[in-house]
């Protein structure tokens, strides 16, 4: 059993949701059933995140590279995810959770959107918590649409090159539009980010899970969870100036929470 400290959640939490096909594979099925899976997952670690108190979850659930998958994946993925839209919708709603998405939205098909774009509007008065979807997603594709954003501003005169600053830049990069990721998940044991909040990931602690995300659960989420809660997070500060109203230590809360009291109610690979 995983304790956690009460009062020392990290605010946002991003997930590369990895191992869909392998786990697929590992049992003889074909990727679509792993995606299948996968998106049971989300339900459960949505579900469990809420009940914690996490404020934001970022869930990696399709690249812009994800596009060059075999066309009938692709189409299962939309589907899939088309289904997970109506299927969540009320739940979204009667708990308080804004649901967004973050990418390209414009590739994603039409029936997709004409879900995702109303849900979006709809859910966003009065949320507790935020949903971001990344979806048609790349980290250097955000920050170069953000880059020519700019680029026009100053190019009509609007903006001087020396006005473009770090906050500016950030202010138009919609992933860390709530808040940069205080700690990043990646299942399936892979260690790497694959373009993933490129931006936001810059003091983000990270965590490598060895569980393909169909099986992750909520013990792994927790074991997560409390790895981030033993880290000190200095933003390139000494500890004594880091401590004081930064880190994953800032609240200083020693209230814990047993994690079994804490019931649970697509990816890289």
């Amino acid at each position: 059993m995983t304790v956690l400290e009460a009062r020392n959640l990290p605010r946002h939490v991003a997930i590369i949701m990895d191992g869909n096909g392998r786990w697929a594979e590992l049992q003889g099925r074909p990727r679509t059933a792993g995606h299948r899976a996968g998106s049971d997952a989300v339900r459960r670690i949505v579900r469990l995140a809420r009940r914690l108190g996490v404020e934001q979850l970022t869930l990696y659930a399709f690249s812009e590279q994800n596009w060059g998958r075999p066309q009938d994946e692709v189409e299962a993925l939309m589907a899939l995810l088309h289904e997970f839209l109506l299927s969540e919708r009320e739940e979204i709603l009667s708990n308080a959770i804004h649901l967004r998405a973050v990418g390209s939205v414009e590739r994603l098909p039409q029936p997709v959107r004409e879900v995702l774009e109303p849900l979006s509007q709809r859910s966003a008065p009065g949320a507790r918590m935020v949903l971001s979807l990344a979806l048609s997603y790349g980290g250097r594709e955000e920050i170069a649409a953000a880059a020519r954003t700019l680029a026009r501003k100053v190019a009509r005169g609007q903006l001087s090159p020396e006005d473009v600053t770090e906050e500016l830049l950030a202010a138009h990069i919609p992933s860390v539009a709530y808040g940069e990721p205080d700690l990043i998940i990646r299942t399936g044991g892979e260690f790497r980010i694959s373009n993933f909040l490129l931006w936001g990931s810059a003091y983000a602690e990270l965590f490598f899970s060895p569980t393909l995300w169909p099986d992750f659960a909520a013990e792994d989420l927790f074991q997560a969870i409390s790895a981030y809660q033993r880290r000190e997070r200095r933003f390139g500060l000494v500890p004594s100036v880091a401590s004081n109203g930064h880190g994953a230590h800032a609240n200083g809360s020693s209230a814990l929470v047993e994690t079994q009291a804490c019931p649970t109610s697509p990816s890289d690979s």
